[in-house]
Order: structure tokens, then sequence, then C-alpha cells
């Protein structure tokens, strides 16, 4: 039974918008592993109004119960139960971590826990996972965790997931890797943050290079015996930024890129141009989308939910305009009716990821990179 705190579309805080939309992407994580239905809906159900401490409090418990589940299981030679366990866990400590402070030492201990369960997941798998290091600006690395593809045989094609600024890279250990899994893909998951607590965040959005960390990522790749560089692609995991659709202006070893083609950044010069009455584009300080290029070496696929920021009509007008004559960037748009409709495709991440995924397969089969 639904408890009486929740209303309808899963909001459960009408009151907080954060803490509603972080329990409607647990919910869905249910459906890759990520959690449990049963446990999400417990916790809804313990939950102390006006307690707002009581959410980091439930969700860390809950985490610890996952994690001693796993220790238990890998001790006992029970590999997939201990890697589920511990991917819940990973999990249920991100959600813990999501409302504090970025100060708040709680959300470091919470992010460390986290960044600890995904490790040990990572030896549960056939063939193992590991943790990487990518050299990008001085002072600053990129870490990852590259997981390789099943066969594990020879050189294999190789999915980069990122996410935003400020975005945690364990989310794409439920969330994308079986999918990458289930098609023979290596994959590789990243964040900016590095070894950084999460208020490096506000130094990265200061950075106007952000792109150029795809191209380090790149070199790494190209020297791994494992990864066949002529079947690379990327997927950027949600929206708010184009750095990796900068990026794959710049970045010709790609093979495929998913991400929202500039869209974004042509959102944002339109709305400091109408609000400031700016008649010449090029004066507002926002970068040029990469869909306004003549060409693009590579095909590129756009998805978006019809209920999202960017209205669906908008986004087809900017894609058609800006294709010129180009039959290589896809647009796909998930209606209400099918669901993965909301921003990000909050609503049905996992319908989303497979679209992206079979369009994956299709750009790195056999026929690899296109010519």
């Amino acid at each position: 039974m639904i408890p009486a705190c929740l209303s309808d579309d899963w909001i459960l805080c009408p009151e907080r918008e954060d803490i509603s939309a972080e329990f409607t992407r647990l919910l869905t994580a249910a459906q890759e592993g990520g959690a449990t239905i049963a446990e999400c809906l417990m916790i809804a159900r313990q939950l102390k109004r006006g307690d707002e401490q009581s959410w980091h409090r439930e969700w860390k418990k809950l985490a610890r119960v996952n994690r001693h589940r796993a220790e238990a299981a890998f001790a006992e030679g029970h590999m997939a139960t201990a890697q589920r366990n511990w991917l819940r866990a990973m999990n249920y400590y991100s959600a813990a971590a999501m409302p504090l402070d970025p100060a708040d030492e709680r959300r470091w201990v919470a992010v460390l826990a986290m960044q600890d369960c995904a490790r040990r997941s990572l030896a549960t798998r056939g063939p193992a996972g590991e943790v990487v290091t990518v050299p990008w600006v001085e002072g600053h690395s990129l870490q990852g965790y590259f997981l390789p593809a099943p066969s594990a045989n020879g050189r294999a094609p190789t999915v980069i997931c990122i996410g935003e600024p400020g975005h945690r890279k364990e989310e794409f250990l439920f969330k994308l890797a079986p999918h990458a899994r289930e098609r023979g893909f290596s994959m590789l998951a990243l964040d900016l943050l590095g070894d950084q607590r999460d208020d490096y965040t506000d130094m990265l959005l200061q950075r106007r290079d952000l792109e150029s960390s795809i191209a380090s990522v790149m070199d790494y790749l190209e020297t791994r015996s494992d990864v066949d560089f002529d079947r690379v692609a990327i997927v950027a995991d949600g929206w708010g930024s184009s750095f990796v659709a900068r990026a794959v202006l710049q970045e010709p070893r790609l093979a495929a890129a998913v991400c929202d083609g500039g869209l974004w950044d042509l959102h944002e010069r339109s709305f400091f141009a109408s609000r400031f009455a700016m008649s010449d584009l090029s004066i507002v300080p926002v970068p040029h989308s990469p869909l306004m290029a003549s060409s693009v070496d590579f095909p590129v696929l756009i998805t978006l939910g019809e209920d999202g920021w960017l209205k669906a009509d908008r986004a087809r007008q900017i894609v058609q305009k800006s294709r010129l004559g180009s039959s290589d960037i896809v647009l796909k748009v998930f209606t209400a009716a099918e669901t993965g409709a909301a921003q990000a495709h909050a609503d049905n991440p996992s319908l989303a990821n497979e679209y992206i995924f079979d369009w994956l397969e299709t750009q790195l089969g056999a026929t690899g990179r296109r010519i």
C-alpha cells in the first residue's frame, strides 16, 4: 500500500521539490537494481515531517543494512548478492548525502561510504572493474571506474559515461552499466569532481574549458590495450550544461555521441538575448552550439522528454534549422504516453537508456565507425 505521505506522481514532499525529485530517482533506480521499492516505501513511512534530519538519518541507516548484507554475502562467496547489496548501499548513501550542505562533514562521510561500496562492487564483477585516474589539468585529475566488456578478449567498443559538473559517477554503475554489458561494451564511468568534495563544483563552474576534459579521457583510452579506439562513444547523462556537446565538436576521435547537442546553450542564448533585448547574439556570453557547426564527423543522438524544460517543438525547430543537411543528428522525443517524458527522463530512465544503448549498438556494432 502506498503510504499516505505520497501524493500523485510520486511526490513525497510537495514543499521540498529536491526531496521529491530524489525520491522519484530512488524509485526508478529500483528498475535497474539501485534500490528496492519496498525499502523506499518503508523509508517514506519512517520520515518525520518537520524533521529535516530524518531524511539523512533513515537513508544512512538503510545503507548500512545493505552494506552489512553485502559483506556477509561476499564472505560466503555469493558474489551476485554481494554486488546487488553494495550497489543499493551505494545509492542509499548518495540519497543520505543529497540534502546536506556541501560544507557539512556528514555529507563527505556519506560520499566516502558511497565510494567504498562502489569500489567493493567492482571486485564482484566478472571481469572485475577497476578504479582509474585520468590526468586533466594541473593539480586536478578525473577519477573513473572502468568496467571491461564481459568477453574481456581483445579490444572492445567502449562507452564513456559522464554527468554534469557536480554529478558523481557512482550512479552509472547500476543505471548504465547493465545496458553496456548486455551489448558487449566496456564502460568508463567518470565525473569531473575527481577526489574533491562536493563544494569543488563551484570551482568547476568557473572554468571555461570543461570540454577539454573529454580530450584527456580520449588520450587515456588510447593507451589501453583492451579498448577498440575506433569504436569509442560518449553518453552525457542529464542536462543543465553543454560541455560534452562542445567537446563533440572538438573531438574527431569519437565514433558516436549522446548529448544535448548544444540545445541548452542555445536556450540560454535565447533567454539572455530576450531578457537584455540584445539583437546581436554574438555578444551574449554563452558558447555557440555544436549543432550550429557546418558538420559533425560522427552520429549524434539527442533525447529529451516532451514535459522537460525545453519544449519539444522548440527543440525540433532548432535541430531542423541547425542540421545544415546532415543526417547524422537524430532527435528522439519521449512522450507522456510512453513515459520517459520528464526532464532528463527522470520518470523512466530505463526506457530512455534502452533506446540510447540500442542506438549505440547500431553505431558501434559490427560496422564500427561510420565512414
